[in-house]
């Protein structure tokens, strides 16, 4: 059973689109959200000298959604060295804990399992270039941070960022109004309206050729599914496949 949760959000600099300050009733964490251009005046807060985990957020050409997870001793000097050393990011999420009770090897743990989540959702373009290790922390440590990793995802999302969404399969869905089309050149596919958008489910087949009038903005829409694996060639049909959800558009399936 879901429960209302009460998020307290501060601008920093008065304004929407600058800095903010994040927390959840009844948590120890705490949040920020810092626009690239704001790290360095960051430097005065002295929680973010603390250790924690973050995530550097940016966009591709193709509007690909990209992010980097990593973890520090020291939240700010870490942020300002990216400044340097990563040119893809426009901003950063930390995550920190007011009490100051987040050692090396919980922030280990959390960048493990945060890298593994995202991985599974398979939202946005992964830019870690080696899977950070897990660190082995004690059975009450671990169902601490467990918890933990439950409200980043939580507070992400509130954030902008569905990083660590993870894309439904048809047998969990509840109360849901499918819909469902069986069409010309081998089309059959179901779906359902989401907060997304109109969502495709996994196993949906595709036409397999298209008509002249198919316009060119779909193609490459569609070519761009078939080159990243998103549809794939089966026999005569085309099928979504290693997503299990995906946006439609018009004409394509």
């Amino acid at each position: 059973m879901k429960f209302g949760k009460k998020i307290t959000i501060f601008l920093i600099d008065g304004d929407p689109n600058g800095r903010m300050s994040c927390e959840l009733s009844n948590w120890t964490g705490k949040a920020y959200r810092i626009p690239r251009i704001k790290i360095k005046e960051s430097t005065d807060r002295k929680d973010l000298e603390s250790t924690g985990v973050y995530l550097l957020f940016g966009r591709q050409e193709e509007l690909k959604n990209q992010v980097y997870i990593g973890e520090a001793e020291s939240i700010i000097k870490r942020l300002n060295q990216h400044m340097n050393q990563k040119d893809f990011w426009y901003e950063a999420i930390v995550f920190i804990s007011k009490d100051e009770n987040l050692n090396k090897a919980h922030i280990k743990y959390l960048e493990n399992r945060l890298y593994e989540i995202a991985t599974s959702a398979n939202r946005y373009k992964i830019e870690n270039n080696v899977t950070p290790t897990q660190s082995s922390i004690s059975e009450p440590d671990r169902a601490e941070m467990e918890e933990f990793i439950e409200n980043i995802k939580m507070l992400t999302n509130t954030l902008g960022h569905k990083v660590f969404d993870d894309k439904r399969e048809v047998s969990i869905r509840r109360n849901k109004e499918i819909f469902f089309i069986q069409a010309a050149r081998n089309a059959d596919s179901q779906g359902e309206p989401s907060s997304d958008g109109f969502v495709v489910f996994k196993g949906s087949k595709i036409a397999s050729t298209t008509v002249a009038s198919f316009p060119d903005s779909l193609k490459k829409y569609r070519d761009g599914l078939l080159d990243k694996g998103i549809v794939k060639k089966k026999g005569t049909n085309f099928n979504l496949y290693p997503l299990s959800r995906t946006m439609i558009k018009r004409g394509l399936f």
